[in-house]
This record gives structure tokens, C-alpha cells and sequence, in this order.
């Protein structure tokens, strides 16, 4: 399989490629991007987030609560909802949707999305815009979580405030005719809200309650609200912790970091140095399927017949940029 992809860094040229079939360039970095130089806008906090955010957190605390008197069979309900959700952000936002890095059929692109709407992290057209955005201006003032501002604003407070005008600018710019012509993600798009309200919060609470009768308040609040919050967190950490703890075995020049805690939470995504080094790879690891559920799942799609063309990058080529760029001896995964 050839990969055709150009990533540039700090004016270098890091990796050519081949990719077969469609371009994909608007998750590559660009370094001809310019901060503007003076005083930076004023951060206008966003009230609405911050108090939803608080409440949140306030129920998933409840929910911690409520987690002894929750059944075997909710707590197992609570893991297969905690999974769902999560592959709807990896193997479907992330992986498929932001850098199209394998193609999957019409089925798989429903579950993909309707597990999206369960995590509830905005829709997939505005999630993988946000993502190319972050990728393309990496640790900048259009990264819409840069984490130079520090974890904090990484990790959760870029929700709490309005975008910087760079980065509406170029998410603007952006070229997201791939996803417009997805039908199934504007579908999505167009429904969002009910989706969540009905996947997000009602199946997870209806479910127990209906089938072996937990009561409502436990299945709102631990499959619901809990394990909303915990997901959230997981996907969060990838913006902050894997972009300032860890090794940089591919390139010590950016910041993102291999960080195994965010991978084992996060389903896999914690690979974070090789993936904006390679992020085309549907791996988004040199090690496969180690610590890394979404790649499993995306193998098994393969072999299912719902999943082809999944990309990775040659070992030859891995090794090569290694030895390169990469901090020196230290391993990932």
C-alpha cells in the first residue's frame, strides 16, 4: 500500500508519502502560518459552558455516589456505554472522519456515528473541522486547544471560553468537502440534539431500568451522566497530558508525547508524538494493537468486510524518521 502525504515542521520537510486515491492535505502542519504579534484578544468566558461543565462533574460526582448500589449487570451496561461512546470519537471522529486514514462502509459509518452522538462531543462535521484546525496549527493560536497555554486551557477550558478569531479563521478556510458530501454525517449533523438527548442520556438510563430494573435515577447518573463525564475526561487528556507528558520518540521538535495512561484511558489515543508524526496511520501507533482498543476494533472491521484500505507507514519509514528527528533511544508504547 503506498501513503502519499507531505508533513512539514518548523520549515522542515518531515515525510513524503504516497496515499493512494484521495488527497487528504488539511490535517498537515503548516508552517507558514504567522501569530500576529501585540496584545492577544481577550479571553470572553462562555457562562453557559461553564456552569453545564460544573453541573456535569457535580453529577458524575453523584453518580460515584450511587456506584455501590448500582447492580453487576449496570456496571457492565456502564463499561459496553463507556466503549461505544469512545470508538464513536476514535475509530469515527478521529480516525475515520478527521483523517480519513481507512474507509468504512455504510453500516459502520452509521454505528460509527450514532456511538458519536453517545459521547456527545459535538457532532462529527464540527469535531473533525476542530481536529484538522489542530493539526494543520498545532500549539498555535489557531489550535483550538493549544496546550502552550497550559493544561488547564488544554484540557478543558478552551470549551469555557470563545475560540480565538484564528482559529474561526482558518476553520473557515478549511477544505471539508469530504465531509459535506458524507451523507451520513450531515444526517447526523442535522439531528444532533435529539441523538444525544436519546443516546447520550436516554439509552444509557432507560436500558437498566427496562431490562433487569435498576432504578432510574442510578441509570441516569452512572451509565448516564458518570460515564459521560469519565469519557469526556479521557478525550480531554489527549489534548493536554499527551501534549506535555511523555517521550517524543518520532519528532522532538513538536510537542505531543507518548503517554501509555491516556492510551489505556482513551482507548488507544495516546500515542500522541507518533500520531502527529504520522497522522494518517489508522493505528496511530507503531505497535498495533497494544493498548490500543480502536485499533482492534478497526482490524476487526477489516476482517469483517465493513472496514478497507486502512493506512499505515512502513517500518523502513518508521525507523528512518526515528533516527532522524526523534529524541534518541527511548521507545514508545
Amino acid at each position: 500500500m503506498t501513503e502519499t502525504r507531505t508533513l512539514l515542521h518548523d520549515g522542515t520537510q518531515q515525510i513524503r508519502g504516497a496515499m493512494a486515491e484521495t488527497s487528504m492535505v488539511e490535517d498537515v502542519f503548516d508552517d507558514t502560518y504567522k501569530e500576529q504579534a501585540g496584545p492577544k484578544p481577550p479571553q470572553i468566558l462562555v457562562w453557559r459552558n461553564i456552569i453545564l461543565m460544573s453541573l456535569l462533574h457535580l453529577s458524575a460526582l453523584y453518580g460515584l455516589v450511587l456506584l455501590p448500589s448500582a447492580s453487576v449487570s449496570t456496571l457492565a451496561w456502564t463499561a459496553v456505554c463507556y466503549v461505544i461512546s469512545a470508538l464513536g470519537v476514535t475509530a469515527g471522529a478521529h480516525r475515520l472522519w478527521s483523517h480519513r486514514s481507512y474507509k468504512a462502509s455504510f453500516p459502520l459509518r452509521v454505528f460509527l456515528a450514532l456511538a458519536n452522538s453517545m459521547a456527545f462531543q459535538n457532532d462529527v462535521y464540527e469535531w473533525a473541522r476542530d481536529h484538522r484546525v489542530h493539526h494543520k496549527y498545532s500549539e498555535t493560536d489557531a489550535d483550538p486547544h493549544n496546550a502552550t497555554r497550559g493544561f488547564f486551557f488544554a484540557h478543558v477550558g478552551w470549551l469555557m471560553v470563545r475560540k480565538h478569531p484564528d482559529v474561526i479563521e482558518k476553520g473557515r478556510k478549511l477544505e471539508l468537502s469530504d465531509l459535506k458530501a458524507d451523507k451520513v454525517v450531515m444526517f447526523q449533523r442535522r439531528h444532533y440534539k435529539l441523538s444525544v438527548v436519546i443516546l447520550c442520556f436516554g439509552v444509557p438510563m432507560l436500558v437498566p431500568w427496562y431490562f433487569w430494573g435498576e432504578s432510574l435515577s442510578v441509570g441516569y447518573f452512572v451509565p448516564g451522566m458518570l460515564r459521560y463525564a469519565v469519557m469526556l475526561n479521557a478525550t480531554w487528556l489527549v489534548n493536554s497530558a499527551a501534549h506535555i507528558w511523555g517521550n517524543r520518540p518520532y519528532d522532538k521538535t513538536i510537542n505531543p508525547r507518548e503517554n501509555r495512561l491516556v492510551a489505556l484511558s482513551a482507548i488507544g489515543e495516546g500515542f500522541h508524538n507518533y500520531h502527529h508524526t504520522f497522522p494518517f496511520d489508522y493505528a496511530t501507533s507503531e505497535f498495533g494493537i497494544k493498548l490500543n482498543l480502536t485499533t482492534a476494533f478497526i482490524d476487526t472491521m477489516c476482517f469483517l468486510g465493513l472496514a478497507k484500505d486502512a493506512k499505515r507507514v512502513s517500518k523502513e519509514v518508521i525507523t528512518a524518521r526515528r533516527q532522524r528527528t526523534g529524541e534518541g533511544n527511548c521507545k514508545s508504547g
